[in-house]
């Protein structure tokens, strides 16, 4: 389809352009948003009419988005979820819960202005886009921990992802500790039968040697 952008849009151009576009990306975001109009003849007479005012509040909602972005800039929020000990929630973290934490630390930072990809799946912090207005754009960091505790030793660097399963040398038991405490059933039996194959070793040597003091 080939529509006339009302403001810039991504990499398909900026405000006035004609552009070819797919039917869905169309109907299903530009012209619903007020980002686009249909390229008839009508729409850009009306445009070309209307372009004086479209760019003035387009560039005063710029503006706008500028002001909310000095503040929402580098900002950082906690967002506490349940996870496994290698780190993987068990859920996830959605453009939703990004936008309401936002909210609640006092940005005005709407659903569909949160740039998320994919849901966050692991705990750690995340650094996500944050696109205010077409020619504004800026990062927030997402701290996902399963409490307070580690969100702050993930703000310091740490990271909890990684699970260590080393075993300190202090507490590997001795060899001997092992067989003190009592070896398992196989291990008895096995000595039990190395015993007894060691005595009959021995009493074979015995008669082997009166055979021949008789000899």
């Amino acid at each position: 389809m080939q529509v006339i952008l009302l403001e810039r849009v991504g990499k398909l151009g900026t405000i006035g352009d004609e552009v070819t576009v797919k039917n869905g990306f169309a109907r299903n975001f530009l012209l619903p948003q007020g980002k686009a109009l249909r390229a008839t003849a009508a729409n850009r007479k009306k445009f070309e009419a209307e372009r004086t005012v479209i760019e003035q509040r387009n560039a005063e909602r710029r503006d706008a988005a500028m002001g909310i972005a000095q503040g929402v800039d580098g900002k950082k929020v906690v967002i506490i979820r349940q996870a496994g000990e290698t780190g993987q929630l068990y859920g996830s973290v959605t453009s939703r819960d990004i936008a309401e934490a936002l909210q609640a630390a006092g940005s005005d930072v709407q659903r569909s202005q949160v740039d998320l990809s994919r849901p966050i799946k692991s705990v750690g912090v995340h650094e996500v886009a944050i696109n205010l207005h077409a020619e504004v754009e800026t990062r927030v960091l997402v701290n996902v921990a399963r409490s307070d505790d580690e969100a702050d030793r993930q703000a310091a660097g740490e990271d909890l992802t990684v699970v260590s399963y080393e075993i300190e040398e202090d507490e590997a038991p001795e060899t001997e500790e092992i067989f003190e405490e009592g070896a398992p059933e196989e291990l008895e039996a096995a000595a039990e039968e190395s015993e007894g194959e060691a005595e009959a070793e021995g009493d074979a040597d015995t008669a082997e040697g009166e055979e021949e003091d008789k000899a």
